[in-house]
């Protein structure tokens, strides 16, 4: 029972991550009137957590890879607990900005751990189980963490919603301590290889088409609740993020059985962005029919959370004794797409921009991303053909070749 009950706690880990990278997006205005700066300032606290989700943590887990995954998930439990501590008790802006950072550092440490651990601790046959209840824990961070936490905030402020992120971490971090035993797992992929992936032009362009759609995703939903407040005059936020993110989990849900059903991971993926785009295109007007802002607000999350799926399918499968780095890679361009999207989402409000206009800019990026998949396809397939067509002809010129070199003894002979 000892495997079981260390993955139900790294769940519960993963539960606290995924409600402290979330919550964050409704919890900016209270946290701007308290702190005195604008709720585009407030916002860049969201892109210190996952700009250091995405480039800290890749450094930090090869450096600290060689003293075991335990160690490792324990060491980021830790870091995390304390930043979010610190987060809540902030006294100042520049006190803030510090804590999510190292909060995100730690939360970046965790997840590939975690994910790791949860795989050595049962058996073969469960392993999928094991990883799906551990990543699972993420995505139930968003769907019932996010709305608790703003609960508590409306009713104690937001500091108390960083508060119950603290406890849930320290119930977590208290549980691997006692009851996780030593993990026997593959060391992180390093930085280098990371970086090395970008090398190869078919995960190249996967890794850039996933920034975009973070992008313009994750980046807008940092200020979803101004957007919400000027798009539909909403009096809370809670029952709207319920709506994505219970579309979120339909997403990663259905995504795996759409890949497997289809074969066709590209296609799906580009599907999906351009339906990311059309949903975020739909919701400043969605406001005008009492209600409808509920099905941009869906399918955003239905796409958005599924769109990793098939990336990360497509990265496994091309890069055969390298997808951990691939996949890595695709991480850390996830969070550095939220982190360039919450910094651009920011300074366009500081620049004047009405929230309520925000999702076209984002909306615009999605579609690029599109494009940009499509015409690197396109050249791909194109230098495919050509490389195709050269085998072919060096093929039929060597074959011509031995055949006159077989005929020319029988021309000489007596």
């Amino acid at each position: 029972m000892a495997g079981p009950r260390a993955v139900a706690l790294l769940a519960l880990g993963s539960f606290a991550v995924g409600t402290d990278a979330y919550a964050m997006a409704g919890l900016l205005p209270g946290i701007g009137a308290d702190l005195d700066v604008s709720v585009s300032l407030a916002g860049q606290s969201v892109t210190a957590f996952t700009l250091c989700y995405a480039l800290a943590a890749p450094l930090f887990s090869a450096l600290l890879a060689r003293r075991g995954t335990r160690t490792l998930i324990v060491t980021a439990l830790v870091v995390f607990v304390v930043a979010n501590a610190g987060s809540a008790l902030a006294g100042s802006y520049a006190g803030l900005l510090g804590s999510r950072a190292l909060a995100g550092a730690g939360a970046g440490l965790f997840t590939p751990a975690a994910a790791t651990a949860a795989v050595a601790l049962v058996p073969p046959e469960r392993r999928g189980r094991a990883l799906g209840l551990v990543l699972g824990g993420m995505s139930a961070g968003t769907v019932l963490g996010v709305p608790l936490g703003l609960l508590v905030a409306a009713g104690s402020g937001w500091r108390a919603a960083l508060w119950l992120v603290t406890g849930i971490g320290v119930v977590a971090l208290l549980g691997v301590v006692t009851a996780l035993p030593a993990v026997r797992g593959t060391a992180a992929p390093s930085l280098r290889a990371r970086i090395g992936a970008l090398g190869r032009p078919r995960v190249a362009v996967v890794v850039a088409v996933t920034f975009t759609q973070t992008v313009a995703s994750l980046g807008l939903y940092t200020y979803l609740e101004p957007v919400l407040q000027r798009v539909a005059d909403i009096g809370s936020s809670v029952p709207y993020l319920w709506v994505w993110g219970l579309g979120g989990v339909c997403g990663s849900l259905l995504a795996g059985t759409l890949v497997d059903r289809t074969g066709r991971p590209a296609l799906l993926a580009v599907a999906l962005l351009g339906t990311l785009g059309g949903a975020l295109a739909l919701l400043p007007w969605s406001g005008a029919v009492p209600g409808l802002v509920l099905l941009p607000l869906l399918l955003w999350g239905a796409v958005g959370w599924a769109f990793v799926v098939p990336q990360q399918h497509r990265l496994l499968a091309e890069e055969a004794g390298g997808g951990a780095a691939a996949v890595g890679l695709n991480s850390s361009a996830t969070y550095l797409g939220g982190a360039v999207g919450s910094a651009l989402g920011g300074l366009a409000l500081a620049q004047g921009l009405d929230a309520r206009w925000l999702p076209l800019p984002a909306a615009g990026v999605a579609l690029a991303g599109v494009l940009l998949h499509l015409a690197v396809a396109r050249g791909v397939t194109r230098r495919d053909a050509r490389i195709e067509h050269r085998t072919t002809d060096h093929a039929t010129g060597a074959a011509a070749a031995d055949a006159t070199a077989a005929e020319t003894p029988e021309r000489n002979a007596p």
